[in-house]
C-alpha cells in the first residue's frame, strides 16, 4: 500500500471472508482486514480450541462472546469473559489461547506493537 493514512470506511464484518486455521485441537476462523503496517481481525475459535503454538506477537484483544483461557508459557492463566481485553506488546510474552465452550474476539495487531 503506497498510502499508510487510512480513509473512514465501514466494515460490514458479513462479507469478509473466514479463513480456517486448524489448533492442536478445534478449530479457529478468522475474518481479516490487512493495512499497512495493522490487522484488523475477528477471530472464532471452536469449542474445545487449544492453539497449536506459543506466540510472541502483540495484540489488544477484546472479548466478544464466550470465554477464553490465556496462557502464558510461565504458567500464569487469565480468562476474558465478553467486555474484557488484553494488550502485549511483541516479544514481551509467549502466550496461547484455549476454550472450552468456543470464543469470539476482535483482535487488532500492528507495527505499532513493536519493542522500541
Amino acid at each position: 500500500m503506497d498510502n499508510p493514512n487510512i480513509p473512514f470506511q465501514t466494515i460490514d464484518w458479513s462479507q469478509v471472508p473466514k479463513t480456517e486455521h486448524p489448533g492442536t485441537t478445534g478449530v479457529a476462523f478468522w475474518q481479516t482486514i490487512q493495512f499497512d503496517g495493522l490487522r484488523i481481525r475477528t477471530v472464532e475459535y471452536s469449542p474445545g480450541y487449544l492453539a497449536d503454538h506459543w506466540c510472541q506477537k502483540g495484540h489488544i484483544v477484546y472479548c466478544l462472546e464466550g470465554e477464553v483461557i490465556n496462557e502464558l508459557e510461565s504458567g500464569e492463566k487469565s480468562q476474558l469473559t465478553p467486555g474484557m481485553s488484553y494488550i502485549v506488546s511483541d516479544d514481551l510474552s509467549s502466550h496461547r489461547s484455549v476454550t472450552e465452550t468456543g470464543v469470539k474476539l476482535l483482535i487488532i495487531d500492528g507495527d505499532f506493537l513493536k519493542l522500541k
